[in-house]
């Protein structure tokens, strides 16, 4: 049996890149981007947490999540390890759990020291009942509920205010006796190159208070003994690569923190926010995780230093670089289409309901087929969902063995945005996940049924049969 990957990792991330070869067969490049404990067995399958993938499928069918808790771990020590190394104050990461919000999920980040960022009352919900402290969840949102922002309080859970009317809201609803632990999120103002429907810095941006507006928002929040200040949050972006605006970023915060000083208020917390990218396709090449954290931490000491300020506590929200590449989503082959000079097809038994990136971000994917590990990509297919939506395209021009029906096609990289922005597209079920680790599985969530389709529909006494 032959490791793809080391199971002591040094450097998490897209700089690892391992060359193996097994039984004199060079691993392809899209092995590569499989969880840290991917593996080949003497079947020639594909195996994660030493469990053998086609007999996962067999178990508890598919589409089929597969997370591995391994990778997993190792992205949150790395996380929270660099921040250690590398900044002399306080820190904190949190997961952003909007990327993949789930008990377990949760429940594992909590167990390696972080908290948890949330953005709906029912991602509060569950980083509530995964066992995470309310000091360490933050909750966010453009436009939160009366109803969540009062659910927030109850748990004692910091709120990031978003805007004037939730600012202004949380005065009505504060007390003298228990004050409500805030921070204010501000728009940096800087531009990244990412999908614009992902870009949340810039000033034409839905989040934040306008930085214009700065000394305004100071004067306001200094009046009010029913809300307690402690910091701002700034947010640049999502799937970044680029280094150099996140230091921008850092610089900018640093400046606020001075701004708010006038205005004797005492900031203590500084939240710089996510972003960064992962290895999605081969041509991918984001920094590491190390490699993000080390300039933020660098340029806030710096400047703290330089002004005479004290260290803030320093947060981060990393959600997709944690849980990406930790999961593959297994599905099976079915029918298959050839259209002569033009296009192949193959079709799997999920697709946009199960992962809406490819048509809704134009996202691009790479697979392997579980069950034929070692045999040679000497075709070019498109694989194409079940769903009735002529875009439902998992993967166009995907490099894979001959395939054929009943064989086990994985997906790499699927642990960000798939199951939390899954649907019920076409009435189908949504997958089943799977917790995998030394040789075990675990279900984490469970597959839906039809049953479970039906199960908030409601049909009026007058249009039942007679």
């Amino acid at each position: 049996m032959v490791s793809t990957h080391p199971t002591e990792v040094q450097n998490f991330g897209s700089k690892y890149l391992p060359q193996i070869k097994n039984n004199n067969i060079e691993i392809s490049p899209n092995q590569e981007l499989l969880p840290l404990t991917a593996r080949i067995n003497n079947q020639d399958n594909l195996e994660i947490g030493g469990c053998d993938v086609q007999k996962l499928v067999q178990q508890f069918g598919s589409p089929l999540y597969i997370l591995d808790e391994t990778t997993l771990r190792a992205a949150c020590r790395q996380y929270r390890d660099s921040f250690k190394r590398y900044y002399k104050g306080e820190s904190q990461v949190l997961y952003a759990s909007k990327a993949w919000s789930c008990l377990a999920v949760c429940a594992i980040a909590n167990q390696e020291g972080l908290g948890i960022d949330v953005v709906s009352g029912g991602e509060l919900h569950t980083a509530l009942n995964a066992g995470v402290n309310p000091s360490k969840i933050y909750l966010h949102g453009n436009n939160k509920s009366r109803e969540e922002l009062a659910f927030a309080i109850e748990a004692k859970a910091t709120i990031v205010v978003d805007n004037w009317h939730e600012l202004k809201t949380l005065v009505e609803m504060g007390s003298l006796k228990q004050p409500i632990r805030i921070m204010l999120r501000l728009t940096p103002g800087i531009e990244c190159h990412t999908h614009e429907y992902i870009r949340t810095g810039h000033l034409d941006s839905k989040f934040g208070f306008d930085p214009n507006q700065l000394d305004e928002v100071f004067t306001f929040v200094s009046k009010q003994n029913g809300l307690n200040f402690i910091g701002v949050h700034a947010h640049i972006g999502s799937q970044i690569f680029e280094r150099q605006p996140h230091r921008d970023l850092a610089a900018v915060m640093v400046q606020w923190l001075i701004q708010s000083a006038s205005h004797g208020l005492n900031i203590t917390e500084l939240n710089v926010g996510g972003g960064l990218g992962v290895k999605y396709i081969e041509s991918d090449d984001p920094p590491s995780i190390e490699e993000w954290v080390k300039p933020i931490c660098e340029v806030i000491q710096n400047a703290c230093i330089e002004q005479n300020l004290p260290l803030p506590k320093l947060l981060s929200e990393p959600g997709r670089s944690l849980v990406a590449t930790s999961c593959v989503t297994a599905y099976t082959v079915g029918s298959s289409k050839e259209i002569p000079e033009i296009r192949n097809y193959i079709a799997v038994d999920g697709g946009m309901s199960d992962n809406p990136r490819p048509i809704t971000y134009q996202s691009v994917y790479r697979a392997v087929i579980a069950n034929k590990m070692s045999v040679a990509c000497t075709e070019t297919v498109t694989v194409a969902g079940k769903h009735c939506e002529s875009g439902d395209i998992v993967i166009k021009n995907a490099q894979l063995p001959k395939t054929e029906s009943g064989d086990i096609l994985v997906v790499m990289a699927t642990g960000a945005y798939n199951y939390s922005m899954a649907s019920n597209y076409n009435r189908l079920p949504r997958p089943a996940a799977v917790l995998v680790a030394d040789s075990e599985a675990n279900i984490i969530l469970q597959r839906e049924t039809y049953q479970d389709l039906l199960r908030q529909d409601c049909l009026p006494e007058r249009l039942k049969n007679s």
